[in-house]
This record gives structure tokens, C-alpha cells and sequence, in this order.
């Protein structure tokens, strides 16, 4: 069992890795679309992620309580909601084509600000990981390995795209290749630090499982809208994003059903 969990939690962060490893590689400067595609791309599966793997089960979890058990999805959601952009708030970062950071101002690189605004994407995954193996680990929610594999897997393959969007833009803005690759593979460092965390933490409270499950969602969809929507759709308008918002959204929910 503690191989399986350790392989889950750094199965992410193995795909932001290789994903930033791109700019190791690929010469040309990553094409505006292309960022598109692979933004549209992760945020579909952020969503499928949250609502099969973490909000249905979180309601799952309280069935309980009857015609209240989607009270601990929707407490969980909006707490996990303020957090992130509490975070948003108190942590200085810059997002991609964006020449105003956010946050409290700060003497940081813009280098750096770049990559707390991916870390910060990519913390409420390495927690909705975490609190999944929590829930496997206990034995007595009815997350099974299976779950945890596809929630993990899927993770990590939208997180190939996310590296390649901070490592390669970093390049582009005179970043050595080898530093853009460590940036990127940093950003992703969060994410089994963020699982084990949150695994210690459901360890201690199991009961708050649901809303820990539901409050992981309610992180990763502030990502989504607030970040990577408004990421894919800036510029002259183009359908790429939406419609790789569409694969990401069908690749997490094939997963689930061959992998189930």
C-alpha cells in the first residue's frame, strides 16, 4: 500500500516534469494556440476531476444525512473557493501575458512571480490527490485504489501541458533553458507536498473527509475560472481552447469508466 500511495503522489509532479522538460527539446517558441489547446485542455479535466472524483464522492460520503448530504460538498466547495484566493491575495505572482503581477507587491523576479502563479494552480491538485489517498488509506469510505490511480493519472497528464506552459514562456523571456526546466519542475513541487499534507491532515479528521473532498474541488475550480477560462479566451478569439476544453473534460471521464 505505501508504494502505491507514494507512486499517486508523485505521479503528478512526474508530469509537470516532463512537460517542462520540453523546452529542453523543442526549439520554436510555443505557439499562441498551442497554449490555448493545452490550457483548454487542463481546465476540462480540473472540472471532471472535481466533480467525479471529489464532489459525488464527498456526497457519496454523507449519504447519511439524507436530503442534507450535499451539505459538506457545498460548505467544503465555498471554503475551498476562499482559500485560493486568500492565497491570490497574499502570495505576489504573474500570470502568462500578463504584465501586472497580483498580490501584495514585491521585489521578486518576474520569473519567479511566473512560477508561484503556476505553483499556485497546481497546490489545490496535489491536495485533491492527497485527501483521495486519505480517504483509500482509511479503509472505510469506499475510495477504492482504482479512484485514487485515476484521479492521479489524469492529473498528471494535464499537468505535461502546464509544464510546458511555464517552462517554454520562461525561455522566451531570456531564462536559460536549464533554469527554465528547473522553474518548471519547481512549480510542480508543490503538488506531492500538498498531497502529503492534506494526507496528515484527513489522517487527523477523518470525519471532515466529504468536506475536505468537496473543499479540494472548490480550490481547483477557482483555478479554473479565475485562471486557466480567462487564459485560454484573452486575445483575438479563437474555438481551440474550448474545444480542448471538451477533450480534457471527455479524456478524465473515460478514464474513470475504463480505469473504474
Amino acid at each position: 500500500m505505501t508504494s502505491t500511495v507514494l507512486q499517486e503522489i508523485f505521479l503528478p509532479f512526474l508530469g509537470t516534469a516532463l512537460g517542462s522538460a520540453c523546452v529542453l527539446f523543442v526549439k520554436d517558441k510555443l505557439n499562441r494556440k498551442v497554449e490555448r489547446a493545452f490550457t483548454g485542455f487542463a481546465a476540462g479535466v480540473m472540472v471532471a476531476a472535481s466533480v467525479w472524483s471529489l464532489l459525488i464522492p464527498s456526497m457519496d460520503q454523507s449519504s447519511h444525512m439524507g436530503s442534507l448530504a450535499f451539505v459538506p460538498a457545498v460548505v467544503g466547495l465555498f471554503i475551498g473557493f476562499l482559500f485560493l484566493q486568500l492565497l491570490d491575495r497574499v502570495i505576489p505572482h504573474l500570470h502568462l501575458h500578463s504584465e501586472t503581477a497580483e498580490g501584495p507587491k514585491s521585489n521578486l523576479k518576474k520569473s519567479s512571480m511566473m512560477v508561484l502563479a503556476v505553483a499556485l494552480h497546481n497546490l489545490p491538485e496535489g491536495m485533491a490527490v492527497g485527501v483521495v489517498l486519505a480517504g483509500l488509506l482509511s479503509g472505510e469510505t469506499g475510495i477504492s485504489a482504482a479512484s485514487a490511480t485515476i484521479l492521479s493519472l489524469g492529473i498528471a497528464i494535464q499537468n505535461f501541458p502546464e509544464g510546458a506552459i511555464i517552462s517554454m514562456p520562461l525561455h522566451n523571456e531570456g531564462v536559460s533553458k536549464g533554469k527554465a526546466f528547473l522553474y518548471g519542475v519547481l512549480s510542480g513541487a508543490v503538488e506531492p507536498i500538498g498531497a502529503a499534507l492534506t494526507i496528515l491532515a484527513a489522517g487527523l479528521i477523518l470525519p471532515a473527509l466529504p468536506y475536505l473532498l468537496s473543499f479540494a474541488a472548490g480550490a481547483m475550480l477557482y483555478v479554473v475560472v479565475e485562471e486557466l477560462i480567462p487564459e485560454m479566451s484573452e486575445g483575438e478569439h479563437s474555438h481551440i481552447g474550448t474545444l480542448c476544453f471538451a477533450v480534457g473534460f471527455a479524456a478524465m471521464m473515460v478514464l474513470d469508466v475504463v480505469l473504474g
